[in-house]
């Protein structure tokens, strides 16, 4: 397998993190990111929390493809019709 680039700060590469994406030259996890975003921390926040390994920039990117990614593959995550 090779890298996988998913956009400008992100990356999947099967020798890191066992291939989950992953911020470009680091081993923080996309997920752990959306994660606290999703809690409500201040994007100034996470960038502090992870010692500046991060940028405003990078966030945006991982909230704009988890966005992208949502809207494409929606009807695949309803686990149950709502009646109208």
């Amino acid at each position: 397998m090779t890298t996988e680039v998913l956009g400008r700060y992100i990356v999947a590469d099967p020798a890191i993190c066992h291939g989950q994406p992953a911020f470009r030259g680091t081993r923080i996890l996309v997920s752990d990111v959306l994660e606290q975003v999703a809690n409500g921390m201040a994007w100034e926040a996470i960038v502090e929390e992870w010692h500046g390994c991060l940028t405003k920039r990078a966030i945006a990117e991982a909230v704009r493809l988890a966005r992208e990614t949502l809207v494409t593959h929606a009807g695949e995550l309803v686990l149950e019709p709502v009646g109208v």
